[in-house]
């Protein structure tokens, strides 16, 4: 299998005492096509804004490119772009 070009582990979002986001996990190699589903409240845009490094997680690992979104989220911002749907 080719190497991941984005790993996510255990990825969660908590606000006060609602956690939006709870243990994503999933990785994407290189030309594979992905898309994140769910319903409405379900933690879709606030992973993608995690991803996008305009929220911080509550906890859990990203790895983009062999980097880490927390220890240098530079590196996570030149490889990942967001289109939003509005």
């Amino acid at each position: 299998m080719a190497e991941p070009i984005l790993t996510v582990k255990d990825l969660r979002k908590r606000f006060g005492e609602f956690e939006a986001v709870q243990g994503v996990s999933f990785c994407m190699v290189r030309g594979e096509i992905f898309s994140l589903l769910g319903p409405n409240g379900a933690g879709k845009t606030t992973t993608i804004s995690m991803l996008s490094t305009l929220l911080r997680p509550s906890s859990g690992e990203v790895v983009v490119n062999g980097r880490s979104l927390l220890t240098d989220p530079q590196a996570a911002k030149q490889a990942i772009g967001v289109v939003p749907q509005e």
